[in-house]
């Protein structure tokens, strides 16, 4: 039999001394049984016990972990994971959104790092998947149809060849949550971000004559970006500004006006929105700071009042505005920007916001749009979506977050876009994760930062772990072709870079090409005798052009071939400027004779290699000097993508 202290203050009955084991009689229950409460009484002092219960002990079998959970970002979500201290201690979980499918149910059992133990390792069988599958399911609809239920802990679950068994579980049961607001459309958020983001005309509430006032700069801004569209400034001090004729009120201007751009103090914030609402103007930009960010969640609640009871959509408060590109809008206080380009970025940060604009004018990353989010308090990352999905300026988004007001929203936009434009996202705060206090295991697992991890992946949304992979990842994703296929290929002018280059595919999950024996040949036949076939292939630093050229073109033209890894190695023998140029010559070849791959480039030399590179970008080749990590990163992003989205093709039975 086993036995255990029923109580619902000791979630971790083993640490707690809770647990008796294997035993073989009455006696053996009875005596354990006073220890137990004993040991209890100790560990947890005060704790309630109501009994202890008492049970036949479960077959042999492998332990997992299967439970429900209602996240505050992303609702009612299913996790699934190795039991024991494989769950407690390496946290080998995954989680879903519910209501699951069964396809679903069945990839969480892939995902997990145990997953090779469940298909059977070292001789002994695999379980039976199709009753974890099935229990899967059953959790799924337990949490999605009971809206009493919170939380569902089935710990642990002993599954063997046949069948799988509940050894102990545990639900919570909480007051149904209110039933939520009804959402706009998509057609009419995309109506509102449109008006929003491409306005004809517009109206600065607060701008200044003033050189240095944030009212002067973005009436500048717009004047000197070359925005076609009519502009208002509003401020009852002034005749006119910058040449514009200028309004004591916004209730003054006779034309219509799509946006509103504020720039006044968050106290004058509220009654301003009252007048544009009277106006009928609908969309707003809240530059102004002094709300929730500061401790104001009042003003800021007043303030989103107002907004709905005038139909009024806007973003911030406590932004830097925005630009967009294509219709020569740059509604901010900071420096212009007028590089277009396919490219939209958002940040939650200002600060933030002015590293991406800084990138971005450095690596002449040409872009549709760069708008900041601030606090939040209406239009967020799914509203954006919605917007650059149809957007033809925009092929790549990128976006910077701190947290998601409704994470299903956002993963509902994002399986939408990703297909067709990848969805690049860098979430901060990752190293908060399980702060919370959580009454079970699957709820503690859920304060996890793999809840974002494993449903950014799941909807096709590529995870940047830093500033620099999200401006790296959003400059180079859209101008490598989509890989065709899994086998990827080094070409190296130096062994040492072929190494490092193979290391960093492995980390990035890349599969690195088994050479064929007739490919294997066709190399040696232009790489020296002490070079090396194989996959890297190492041609040898003292190589000219031409075995560059040769073995390069043979990588394009080889149907096998799936991506190029390419690391260039300084010599006077083959300059940087000439490889750049022939690899350019290269790449554009093979792409006329629709021989389209992933090449990415890792640079090793003195200075010369950084106007390769650049000349290499320039014509549509990521290429990086003086690493061989970032190449094979982007490459890496570019295949996540791929295989998340359904865009690379599947690989022959």
């Amino acid at each position: 039999m086993a036995l255990k202290v029923v109580s619902p203050d000791v979630m971790h009955k083993t640490e707690a001394g809770a647990v008796a084991l294997g035993l073989a009689s009455e006696g053996e229950v009875v005596i354990e049984g006073r220890r137990l409460l004993q040991a209890v009484a100790q560990r947890a002092p005060g704790a309630r016990i109501a009994g202890l219960l008492v049970q036949a002990m479960a077959p042999r079998g492998q332990e997992v972990i299967i439970g429900a959970t209602i996240d505050p970002t992303f609702g009612r979500l299913v996790a699934f994971g190795m039991g024991g201290t494989a769950v407690e201690v390496g946290r080998d979980v995954t989680f879903s959104l519910a209501p699951l499918d069964r396809e679903e149910a069945r990839r969480m059992l892939d995902r997990i790092s145990g997953a090779p133990i469940l298909r059977g390792v070292r001789g002994q069988p695999g379980v039976d998947h199709e009753a974890l599958v099935e229990l899967l399911l059953a959790v799924s609809r337990l949490i999605s149809e009971h809206p009493e239920v919170s939380e569902v802990d089935l710990n642990p679950v002993v599954v063997g060849e046949r069948g799988a068994l509940v050894v102990d579980a545990r639900l919570l049961l909480a007051e149904p949550p209110p039933a939520p607001e009804p959402s706009p459309t998509q057609d009419e958020i995309l109506r509102e971000m449109t008006r929003l983001l491409r306005p004809r005309a517009v109206a600065i509430i607060g701008a200044s004559a003033e050189t240095g006032k944030i009212g002067n700069s973005v009436l500048r801004n717009l004047i000197d970006g070359g925005y076609r569209g009519r502009i208002y400034p509003v401020n009852p001090k002034a005749q006119e500004i910058l040449g514009i004729p200028c309004y004591a009120r916004v209730e003054d201007i006779a034309d219509e006006v799509d946006v509103a751009i504020f720039a006044i103090p968050a106290a004058a914030v509220i009654e301003g929105m009252e007048q544009i609402g009277r106006q009928g103007i609908r969309a707003a930009v809240l530059i102004p700071s002094g709300f929730a960010e500061v401790g104001r969640p009042d003003l800021q609640r007043q303030l989103q009042e107002v907004a709905r009871r005038h139909h009024i959509r806007f973003l911030g408060p406590n932004i830097y505005g925005y630009y967009y590109t294509p219709d020569s809008i740059c509604a901010t206080f900071c420096t212009p920007y007028d590089l277009a380009g396919p490219v939209a970025l958002t940040s939650q940060s200002g600060g933030i916001g002015m590293a991406i604009l800084g990138f971005a004018r450095s690596a002449k990353l040409g872009v549709s749009a760069i708008v900041g989010l601030g606090n939040k308090a209406d239009v967020d990352e799914d509203d954006l979506l919605t917007f650059f999905a149809e957007d033809r300026a925009t092929t790549c988004i990128a976006m910077h977050m701190e947290d998601l007001k409704d994470g299903r929203a956002f993963l509902e936009a994002a399986r939408r876009v990703s297909p067709s434009k990848p969805v690049i996202v860098l979430k901060a705060g990752r190293t908060g994760a399980g702060a919370r206090a959580a009454r079970s295991h699957t709820a503690a697992l859920a304060g996890d930062d793999k809840v974002y991890q494993d449903l950014f992946a799941a909807h096709g949304v590529v995870r940047a772990p830093g500033l620099r992979d999200l401006l790296e990842y959003a400059r180079a994703l859209p101008m490598l072709p989509t890989p065709r296929g899994e086998n990827v290929l080094i070409i190296t002018g130096a062994g040492g870079s072929g190494v490092l280059l193979s290391d960093a595919c492995v980390d990035e999950g890349l599969e690195l090409m088994a050479m064929p024996d007739d490919l294997d040949l066709a190399f040696r036949a232009h790489i020296p005798p002490f070079g090396a076939a194989g996959n890297p292939v190492d041609i040898t630093g003292g190589e000219p052009p031409s075995t560059y050229r040769a073995t390069i073109e043979l990588g394009l033209r080889d149907p096998r071939v799936h991506a190029l890894v390419i690391g260039y190695w300084h010599t006077i023998v083959t300059p940087p400027m000439v490889f750049a140029e022939l690899l350019v010559d290269v790449v554009e070849a093979g792409r006329r004779a629709g021989n389209a791959k992933p090449v990415v480039v890792s640079l090793a030399g003195d200075v010369e290699v950084e106007a390769a590179a650049a000349l290499l970008f320039s014509h549509g080749i990521p290429a990086y000097p003086y690493t061989t990590e970032i190449p094979v990163e982007v490459l890496g992003a570019k295949y996540r993508w791929a295989r998340a989205t359904g865009n690379l093709p599947a690989a022959p039975a």
